[in-house]
């Protein structure tokens, strides 16, 4: 008898939840354009400081990151670390107007070619305040890992999808430029085929076909 094929679980889109939907589609539409793995919708719930995640777009070489950077701010983000050079590549990030954390990043340590304008992944990184457990709820969860270093893990994700990372809060805290303290509202659902439920820090997810 056949064995049953069983698909890790994995994340299909994510929705901001912002104060004006309009201004926020106008401006992820100047600066990212990444279609429906991207959401948007209305929400006054009150939230304060870092919300406890960050998303970030991987690409292939230093002149997409500074394209993606100046795309952002000339639409209304705010730098919290300029693009520069470190020892594993090239990186910036910035918050958008409705105040999400967005680091664009390339392992590549020079251009090798011209800026094609494709984005190889796109990632949402959680911070938790107990890693050992949320790292358990997940894999509960039908999560798999791939990944796994200190306070960090990277779960299967397929190439159309987003891709999760799980991170300790403060650390992701500090690879944002921002204070650990933060409170209210995620204003984050995270749209998957593992929903609905909500995990061990509070964040909202919702099912999908």
């Amino acid at each position: 008898m056949a064995t049953a094929t069983v698909t890790a679980a994995s994340i299909e889109s994510v929705t901001l939840e912002v104060a004006d939907v309009v201004a926020a589609e106008a401006f992820y539409t100047a600066a990212f354009g990444l279609g429906s793995r991207l959401r948007v919708r209305a929400s006054q719930t009150p939230t304060t400081g870092f919300r406890g995640f960050t998303l970030s777009l991987v690409v292939s070489q230093p002149a997409a990151v500074k394209r993606l950077i100046g795309a952002a701010v000339d639409a209304g983000a705010t730098v919290l670390k300029p693009v520069s050079k470190s020892l594993w590549g090239w990186g910036g990030t910035v918050q958008a107007p409705d105040g999400t954390v967005w680091k664009v990043a390339t392992s590549a340590k020079k251009d090798t070619g011209p800026d094609t304008g494709e984005i190889d992944q796109f990632v949402l990184l959680i911070g938790v305040a107990d890693f050992t457990a949320s790292k358990r709820f997940y894999a509960e969860h039908g999560f798999v890992v791939t990944r796994s270093l200190g306070k960090y893990a990277e779960f299967e994700s397929p190439a159309n999808g987003v891709k999760f990372v799980l991170y300790g809060i403060r650390g992701l805290a500090k690879d944002a430029g921002l204070p650990a303290d933060g409170t209210g509202s995620h204003r984050l659902a995270i749209g998957s085929q593992a929903g609905p439920f909500t995990d061990l820090d509070g964040f909202s997810w919702e099912a999908t076909a």
